[in-house]
Formats: C-alpha cells, structure tokens, sequence
C-alpha cells in the first residue's frame, strides 16, 4: 500500500520555488532518507504532507487521503515532529505526555498505559517524574518522538530529529528509528548529514533548491555510483627482513591480469578496478593467483562505498 504519494507538488513564494515538481511514493515499512541542504526544501515538504501548510500546486496523499479535501484524518494518520518544537516550561515528562494523550481524545486506564509504553520504547522511563525543562537536548527529542506515537500514527514525518544532538545522543536517535521501522511504520525523516541515514534507510532521495535529484532505493544508488567493483589488496610486510614479493610487484602483476582495469597504489594498500561485466567468480580467482606467485596477503576484500560519497558523486556539478 502506498502510504505517502505526491504528483508533481509545488510550492512557490513569488518568482522563488521552494519545491518544484516533487514525485514520491512511500510504501508501508518504508525508512526514506531525505537528503539535502538547509534550504532545499525538505521543511515544505514536511509541512505540506502534514496539511500545516497548502502547495501552490500538485497532490499529495497520506494513507490513500488527499491532503486537500480529508486533512483532519490525514492527521489521525501521522505523527509530525518538527526541528523545534516547544514544551511547557512548569511540566513532568509524564504530564506533558497525558496532556497530548487527552488531546488525542485518549481517556482512563488507556491513556496510563500509552504514556508509560512510549517512555519505555524512547528509554525515558527513568525521567517520568523529572521537569521537561531538565532533559538534555537529546532527551527532549526522544520526548518529542515520544509525544508523536502517543496515537500509534502509520506515518512518520521526522524534520531533523538527529539536529543539535552529541555523538552518543545521535547513535540512540538512529537505533530508536530503527526499532519504529521495524514495527512497521513508514518514516520519512530529514537530515543535511548523510551518514545519519546510511545506516537506516532502504530509500533515499537528494533534494537541492527544491528539485528532487535522486530518489532510490540505497542499493541502486550506490549501483548508480559505481558499476564495477574496486578491490582492496593489502600484503604482509616480509618477516624479520626475510625476502618478499613488494607492494611494487603486485601492483605490476595486478594490471597485467585480463579481469584488471587498472591498479593504483594508495598508503600501501593496492585499490584495484576491476573491468566492467567481470564477474565475482572471475576477480576471486586473482586471490588465488597472487598467493601462487608467492604474494603475502593481509587482506583482500572489495571497497566499500557509503551514501556520502554516493551523494558526492551523483550531485557533482548539481548542486549549489
């Protein structure tokens, strides 16, 4: 089921487009990284897909709902967190979160019961009684997410919520959202810092002034990067200064190979480019061909390629 679409949404101030023909779909269980740069667009995205703010033109839908004529049950259907939200400075964490719940028309046992279910599920049990105006940045954010769930909403639409936050605060932010996809729900969180979503999104899109660039599942994009692999060859240096083949040689017998394209030598590791259309049957044979010509292998494994230098090189000459 399509849980989030747009059609060539727009929003324009004047002569300036904030969005231009934006076209998503999200599907449930869906964890969609969306990518770009203060001022790319991604805030109106957000705002319009939770009706707090109209488009110039174009559709969008939440749960099948247009935003134009079925908002009020499009809002039943998400949970929105903006980039700052406000709390009630003279509150308890718990009574911050059943202030929302009433809101939420939730009532009695119920309502006890869905405050103490989401502190649990962000780790602010231990803070229920403490004054909001106590917690940390993190932990005002995790309170944030909490206050979103308090309806069980299908939908997800996180605005930097990572934004501000330390080293350690950042790391329980991403394992947090990965425990929300895995309960099914379909996110789309926003973030200007790549290595955030690589580790949590199986769908990205690079938006930049308002123009969507990418929009892909993260296994095509890193396939759009890079067609053909480039292996990571390191040897053992000789023992004791016993005689051994050097990094020089193997550097010359790798771009003599038939399945090599060429062969660099990079800090004394040897990064290798393999021909396009090779096989991983055919470039594991040249493993075995270097121990034979009396190699010393340390390692021999492919190069990684994570979604910040997908970003670079897909955005190259795109982007401001």
């Amino acid at each position: 089921m399509e849980m989030i679409k747009t059609e060539d949404l727009t929003k324009q101030y004047g002569r300036l487009f904030a969005l231009k023909g934006l076209n998503l779909s999200l599907s449930e269980g869906d964890l969609f990284g969306f990518i770009g740069p203060n001022g790319s667009g991604k805030t109106t995205t957000m705002k319009i897909l939770a009706t707090l703010l109209q488009p110039t033109w174009g559709e969008a839908y939440i749960c099948g709902l247009s935003i134009y004529t079925r908002p009020k049950e499009i809002r039943r259907q998400i949970g929105f967190m903006p980039d700052f939200f406000g709390v009630y400075d003279d509150m308890k964490v718990i009574e911050y979160l059943e202030f929302f719940a009433s809101a939420y028309r939730i009532r009695g046992a119920a309502r006890k019961k869905v405050c103490d279910d989401v502190l649990e599920l962000v780790d602010l049990g231990y803070k229920r009684e403490a004054l909001v105006t106590s917690l940390s940045r993190g932990m005002t954010q995790r309170l944030g997410l909490a206050r979103v769930l308090l309806h069980d909403p299908a939908v997800l639409l996180l605005d930097e919520p990572a934004s501000g936050l330390d080293p350690r605060a950042r790391i329980e932010m991403r394992e947090l959202l990965k425990r929300l996809g895995q309960r099914g729900k379909t996110i789309m969180v926003s973030s200007h810092i790549l290595p955030e979503l690589a580790d949590i999104c199986n769908k990205v899109g690079i938006i930049e002034r308002g123009e969507l660039l990418v929009n892909a599942e993260v296994n095509e994009v890193m396939k759009k990067v890079r067609d053909r692999p480039v292996l990571v060859v390191e040897l053992l240096e000789p023992a004791g200064g016993a005689p051994g083949r050097s990094a020089d040689d193997a550097l010359r017998f790798l771009s003599d190979q038939p399945e090599v394209e060429s062969a660099d030598l990079k800090k004394g590791q040897i990064a290798v480019t393999v021909k396009k259309g090779v096989t991983l049957d055919a470039y594991a044979e040249l493993l075995p061909r270097l121990i034979a010509e009396g190699f010393r292998i340390r390692s021999f494994r492919e190069e990684e390629i994570n979604l910040e230098t997908a970003f670079m090189a897909l955005t190259k000459g795109m982007t401001a």
